[in-house]
């Protein structure tokens, strides 16, 4: 043991860090702002006797203020390894949306959009802006979400945080320096005021965590929590409200990548663990994004300018592409590192599972730039892990189930992910996001629905979960097989099989092909697959009634054929 080891001395420090006479700031040259844009901050409430503005600071600024102010580190990698405190996760249970007379009637009130009044809200506003006068520096970040220019808002996010403002750096659209000077008027602004908590006895407040959305002043305010992710959301859930409310688009919560040998688009729904992050990935092809995406009238594009991907026991074997975009720019988040040689432990949980990086997307070799494409998609793969093993591999759905299979957006807990589950616990998170669904579901669906239609675009659900029994007797689906199910959706050889080399999947009513190039007959049908048909059939009546009950949810806002589109138990 060193005494004192975290508190190293450099012996040589340069004047401008060691002196604080010498520490001059040049508010004109860091901030970039004009007349107008300074009086913005004036009559918001900041006090420009006090603070410094620092606007989209340089990436190498970011990381020396972040290292010298906030305990940030740098790992061998050149990546910056930040800690986000007590929270090291999202606060679904903290978030609200303002009810106020104009998205009053448009959002899906209930447990994922808790009401907040706007008096609350103004309160949280004025708490964040008091705070953030209390900062010698406070960073703005100006980018945009949504690479299409037709429909991208500009953001400005307002926080006390280095690692805040690289974060968005990271994960909003970069302008450049010409964009940057003819900015304008942000048409949604984050105050981030994480570090400072929320006053748990203001009217609707349940603890010292509040993250709320104003879609009347187009703002959001943070307080109580300093987790990143948290701004990342917030933007999703505003292009969540407005793609399709003022734009009449689809934003959607999934991948997409795109084929330059045949002009096709792929877009990938899957929640965690189902392999969506993976198969996007796809050396042969080039990623439009891989978390959040726009389906508009002209094609997709991606609503981010980076990636924020899990780095629990990354590896440079297993996902290549991560492992090289975490460098100098990336932020490194609530990872555990060696002192020694400052080399991050992926496996290490310590601190939370929900260790992740964020990157520029360009990091990423085969990523489109810019991240949108003029097409319209081909194929819609929607993807589960299913642990009692008797959806089947890979089955072609119909509009109805397509619409059917996204509003339920299922998967599974495996036994042995945590204390007590003994058995495949089913996992439905509607629309494949439930936490952050704005709108009814159903307005949603019925959009891909009609979409698919007036594009002949193909919609096929893949089980990268059990085959041949649940989890306990069966195996997990090879990953060679699962590539080569996908393959063959983008080759096209999946859609030119004819009508008699499908097979219809009882219970469910799914289409099974017959044969897939690469993958053994044999598993492609679970009914087969399984060598005790007793169990088989106990498994699917079960499943299948889990469906319907999760499903009642929608049955009074869904057209029937959609509702009758779900598993029929006989």
């Amino acid at each position: 043991m060193y005494p004192h080891a975290h508190h190293y001395q450099t012996p040589y420090v340069t004047p401008y860090i060691l002196n604080p006479s010498t520490h001059h700031y040049n508010d004109e040259a860091e901030n970039n702002f004009m007349g107008k844009d300074l009086e913005y901050f004036s009559e918001a409430g900041f006090d420009m006797t006090k603070i410094h503005l620092r606007r989209n600071a340089p990436v190498a600024q970011l990381y020396e203020d972040a290292i010298r102010n906030e305990g940030a580190i740098m790992a061998n990698s050149g990546a910056l390894i930040n800690f986000s405190g007590k929270k090291t996760g999202r606060s679904p249970k903290d978030k609200r949306i303002v009810y106020e007379e104009g998205s009053k009637d448009d959002i899906w009130w209930g447990p994922v959009n808790i009401k907040m009044d706007e008096h609350t809200f103004e309160i949280n506003r004025e708490r964040a802006i008091d705070y953030l006068n209390t900062r010698e520096l406070v960073y703005i970040f100006d980018g945009y979400a949504g690479w299409d220019p037709k429909y991208r808002i500009k953001v400005r996010v307002i926080c006390a945080r280095a690692y805040h403002a690289l974060f968005m750096n990271n994960m909003l659209i970069r302008p450049t320096e010409a964009e940057l000077q003819n900015f304008g008027e942000p048409d949604f602004i984050i105050y981030n005021a994480g570090q400072f908590p929320a006053n748990r006895f203001t009217a609707g407040m349940t603890s010292t965590t509040s993250v709320s959305i104003n879609f009347k002043r187009m703002e959001m305010v943070i307080l109580g929590t300093e987790y990143a992710g948290e701004m990342k959301k917030g933007v999703f859930s505003v292009m969540h409200y407005l793609m399709p409310v003022k734009f009449g688009q689809l934003s959607l919560h999934s991948s997409a990548n795109y084929g330059p040998e045949n002009d096709d688009v792929t877009l990938f729904f899957g929640l965690s663990g189902t392999g969506k992050t993976t198969l996007s990935a796809d050396p042969k092809r080039q990623l439009i994004g891989d978390d959040e995406h726009v389906w508009s009238d002209e094609g997709v594009f991606n609503i981010e300018g980076g990636c924020y991907a899990k780095t629990i026991n990354l590896s440079a074997e297993k996902e290549p592409e991560i492992f090289d975009a975490i460098r100098f720019g990336s932020i490194l988040e609530n990872v555990v590192y060696s002192p020694i040689n400052r080399v991050p432990d992926y496996d290490d949980v310590s601190i939370t599972e929900n260790t992740r990086c964020a990157y520029p997307i360009e990091y990423i070799p085969n990523a489109r730039i810019p991240c949108t494409v003029n097409k319209h998609p081909s194929n819609i793969i929607m993807l589960t892990c299913d642990a009692f093993g008797v959806l089947p591999p890979v089955s072609k759905l119909t509009p109805e189930q397509a619409s059917y299979h996204f509003l339920a957006g299922y998967t599974s807990k495996t036994p042995g992910t945590e204390d007590g589950v003994l058995e495949p616990i089913p996992t439905f998170s509607t629309c494949y996001s439930a936490p952050f669904i704005v709108l009814h579901p159903s307005r949603y669906a019925t959009m891909l629905a009609e979409r698919m239609r007036a594009t002949n675009a193909n919609c096929w659900l893949i089980n990268t979960g059990w085959v041949g029994g649940k989890f306990g007797t069966g195996s997990r689906c090879p990953l060679r097989y699962t590539r080569a199910i996908v393959d063959a959706i983008h080759n096209g050889s999946l859609a030119a099989l004819p009508e008699n080399e499908y097979d219809t999947f009882g219970t469910f009513g799914l289409y099974i092909p017959t044969r897939v190039d690469n993958v053994p007959a044999e598993i492609l049908d679970p009914r087969k697959a399984w060598a005790d048909k007793d169990a088989f059939n106990k498994e699917l009546r079960k499943l299948a009634g889990m469906f319907n009950r999760a499903f009642t949810a929608f049955d009074k806002q869904v057209d029937e054929k959609v509702r009758l589109a779900g598993p029929r138990i006989a």
